[in-house]
């Protein structure tokens, strides 16, 4: 009798154990795709790390607005995937990207470190330093809206191109591809502002092959 007892106990405690970490894995809506763009950086660099505010061997620092953005990237299940590999890159504070077939009138910025490729760690996070991106082409009627570029991709799941924008944006609006989309779509797109100043959250769902 104590033996039954003893294993209907450990089976109660199990699947409480079980419905309590179901509840905290919910189906996600796959994050929106997105074209590429012109300037996906073809000059090969070395430092590629997370701090894209400098570069290794200069002493200067980014022009621009530093931000801090982090966030988590999930399957559509709910579950954070670890090792999962973000290539990012985007304009400088400027609207310049470091890129030879940007030939807009927008300075380069020799201390910013333009792209990045990072790896998530244990549930899915991801965390990189940047700053805000400017609008482009510079002084043009009509500008793209600032946002980052990001091809994010694992083993077993298919490669998500996209890009992320920022909250409240005046030119949201007035862009066309941003403007695209759906409102749903927009909002998975659009990085969340923090209780922290120059912090935002985004996160990332990708689907299973």
């Amino acid at each position: 009798m104590k033996l039954h007892r003893r294993h209907f106990i450990k089976n109660i405690t199990l699947g409480s154990l079980v419905g309590l970490i179901g509840t905290h894995v919910h189906a996600r809506t796959l994050t929106p795709s997105e074209m590429e763009g012109p300037y996906y950086p073809i000059t090969p660099q070395k430092d590629q790390d997370a701090d894209l505010t400098k570069v290794v061997g200069k002493k200067g620092k980014a022009k621009g607005i530093a931000i801090e953005i982090y966030g988590q990237v999930f399957d559509n299940q709910g579950v954070p995937l670890e090792d999962t590999t973000i290539d990012l890159w985007q304009a400088n504070s400027y609207g310049k990207y470091h890129h030879p077939h940007d030939n807009s009138d927008a300075p380069i910025d020799e201390n910013f470190q333009a792209w990045a490729i990072i790896q998530t760690k244990a549930g899915g996070h991801f965390r990189f330093k940047t700053v805000f991106p400017g609008a482009y082409p510079l002084n043009a009627s009509q500008q793209r809206t600032p946002h980052i570029h990001l091809k994010v991709s694992k083993r077993g799941y298919h490669s998500l191109l996209t890009q992320m924008y920022f909250p409240d944006h005046p030119l949201n609006q007035k862009d066309g591809l941003f403007r695209s989309k759906t409102r749903q779509e927009q909002a998975l797109m659009t990085a969340k502002t923090t209780s922290k100043a120059n912090q935002y959250r985004y996160d990332i769902v990708l689907a299973k092959v």
